[in-house]
């Protein structure tokens, strides 16, 4: 049994779970709804206040989708209750970011400030505080989405290993290398 896939999934007051025949689970929460698609072969059930994932056989492919999907309908429960949040931080001089509407722009040492556009379930917040690196907060309830467009962000500037400069997660261990020393 999947160690993973056989934990039952706890639902909170506010969550409301819908299952339709073609097999996509819909939830539905106070910050907002997400629609998961699951695999014909595996069962979703609402059970006392709990959704039970199961599988149908043990062969090896029912085996891998019964904790994938079990993992993805958490996610969207605890999303679509709580929220979901990843912060990013500059580090190097002269690394700035600014939000306009729906617009991210981030200033990153490169010739031209980049633009990006942020998809409509995703919200973006930048914090510059004097002496401090500033810090882009993003905020979704689709958690898939969410680590996607951090990534994209993280992928514009990547973190070198020697003074450590680029884009972060904030508490992201960076390993760092020596440079060159000195000869005789």
């Amino acid at each position: 049994m999947s160690r993973i896939g056989k934990l039952p999934i706890s639902l909170p007051d506010n969550v409301q779970i819908e299952v339709s025949n073609d097999n996509n689970v819909t939830v539905k929460g106070p910050k907002g709804t997400l629609v998961v698609p699951v695999d014909r072969d595996i069962n979703v059930a609402t059970e006392d206040g709990q959704l039970v994932v199961t599988r149908p056989t043990e062969q090896k492919r029912h085996k891998a989708m019964h904790g994938l999907y079990r993992s993805l309908l958490s996610n969207a429960v605890d999303g679509v209750s709580n929220g979901l949040e990843k912060k990013l931080e500059l580090v190097g001089v002269g690394y700035k970011a600014a939000v306009s509407g729906t617009t991210l722009e981030l200033s990153l040492g490169y010739s031209h400030n980049i633009f990006l556009a942020m998809p409509a379930e995703v919200t973006a917040t930048a914090l510059t505080e004097k002496g401090k690196n500033p810090i882009v907060t993003l905020t979704s309830i689709d958690k898939q989405l969410l680590g996607q467009v951090a990534a994209k962000i993280r992928s514009l500037r990547k973190v070198e290993p020697y003074k450590g400069k680029g884009v972060r997660f904030v508490g992201e261990q960076i390993r760092r290398k020596a440079g060159k020393t000195a000869s005789k």
